[in-house]
C-alpha cells in the first residue's frame, strides 16, 4: 500500500528538536494540510514552530508528556476537536541511559525510560487508532525502535528492554490491523546509532559508520509511505541479526564482542544532560 501525506495531518511526538523536527518538515515539504507537533518542551516547540510558520502547512503544537496518560488523553481529545483525525502518527519521542542496569535509578532512569519510550507509543496510538480505523481511510504509523532491540547492548541494558518490546508491539499491531482489514499501514525504523546529541559519545560497530539523522529520516519516511513492515538501517543490522540468530551463543558474544564491537559501543556514550523537566528528546 502505497500512501501520500499531501493535504493530510501528520502528528509528531518529540518534535521540538532533532529527529521529530525533521519529520516535521518532511511532512511540510511533501504538502500535508497539518502538522501536530508534541513535546514535553514548550520552549523547543515554539522555536520550531516560529521558524516554520512561513509554510502553508498549519502547524498545531502542544505540550505533552509522553510519560503520562492523563497528559496523552488530554492532548489527544484536543486534537480530534481542534485539528481532526491525524493520517499519520510518528512515535519518535524517546529517552535513553548509558549505564549498568544497577547504576539506574528506579524512577528517573527505569521507569522514564519504560514509560516515555514504550508506553508512550502505545497510548498514542491508542488515543487515535480507533477513529482512524472508524474513518475507513488509508492511515500510517512509524514508530521508531533501534538495533539494540534486536541485539544485546551493555550499559543500556533498560533501553534495549524498551526497543525489543516496541518492536514487538508494532509487528503485533501490523497483523492485527491486516487481519481486520483496517487500510492503516505500521512501519517500524529499527536504526543502528545515529549523529545525535541523544547517542553524543556511543561509538558505531565495525562497519557501521554512525548515520546522518537526515538520511535516518528520508529512509523511514519513505518505508512508512510504501507500507513497508521494517526499515533496517545500515545494512550491517540486519546482517548481525541473522548472524546472532545462527551462531552459538559464546560463539556470537566472541564476534560481538570483539569482531563487530557491539559490546563496547557505548564504552565513552555520554548523551545529553538529564533533565527532569525537558528529558524526553527525538529519539535517536
Amino acid at each position: 500500500m502505497t500512501f501520500s501525506i499531501t493535504a493530510r495531518t501528520v502528528l509528531v511526538t518529540g518534535a521540538g528538536r532533532g529527529m521529530g523536527r525533521l519529520y516535521v518538515e518532511r511532512a511540510i515539504q511533501e504538502g500535508a494540510a497539518a502538522v501536530v507537533l508534541w513535546d514535553v518542551d514548550g520552549n523547543a516547540l515554539e522555536d520550531v514552530v516560529t521558524s516554520l510558520t512561513s509554510t502553508a502547512t498549519a502547524l498545531h503544537s502542544y505540550v505533552v508528556d509522553v510519560a503520562s496518560l492523563e497528559s496523552i488523553q488530554a492532548a489527544a481529545q484536543s486534537v480530534l476537536n481542534d485539528v481532526g483525525v491525524p493520517d499519520m502518527l510518528v512515535n519518535n519521542a524517546g529517552i535513553v541511559r548509558g549505564k549498568y542496569f544497577w547504576e539506574h535509578d528506579h524512577t528517573t532512569d527505569i521507569d522514564a525510560t519504560l514509560d516515555i519510550n514504550l508506553g508512550g507509543p502505545m497510548h498514542v496510538t491508542r488515543a487515535f487508532l480507533p477513529a482512524m480505523i472508524e474513518r475507513g481511510t488509508p492511515g500510517s504509523i512509524l514508530n521508531i525502535a533501534s538495533a539494540s532491540g534486536t541485539l544485546a547492548v551493555p550499559r543500556m541494558s533498560v533501553y534495549a528492554a524498551t526497543k525489543w518490546a516496541m518492536i514487538g508491539w508494532s509487528d503485533s499491531l501490523r497483523l492485527e490491523l491486516v487481519e481486520a482489514g483496517h487500510p492503516i499501514a505500521v512501519t517500524t525504523l529499527i536504526p543502528s546509532y545515529i549523529k545525535t546529541g541523544m547517542f553524543e559519545g556511543a561509538r558505531g560497530p565495525l562497519m557501521t559508520p554512525l548515520m546522518e539523522p537526515e538520511y535516518v529520516v528520508d529512509k523511514a519516511w519513505r518505508g512508512a509511505l510504501e507500507g513497508r513492515a521494517r526499515v533496517q538501517l545500515p545494512w550491517t543490522v540486519q546482517l548481525a541479526g541473522t548472524l546472532r540468530n545462527l551462531l552459538p551463543q559464546p560463539v556470537w558474544d566472541v564476534v560481538a564482542g570483539r569482531v563487530f564491537r557491539v559490546y563496547s559501543s557505548m564504552e565513552k556514550f555520554t548523551g545529553r544532560p538529564v533533565s527532569t523537566s525537558t528529558d524526553q528528546k527525538a529519539d535517536r
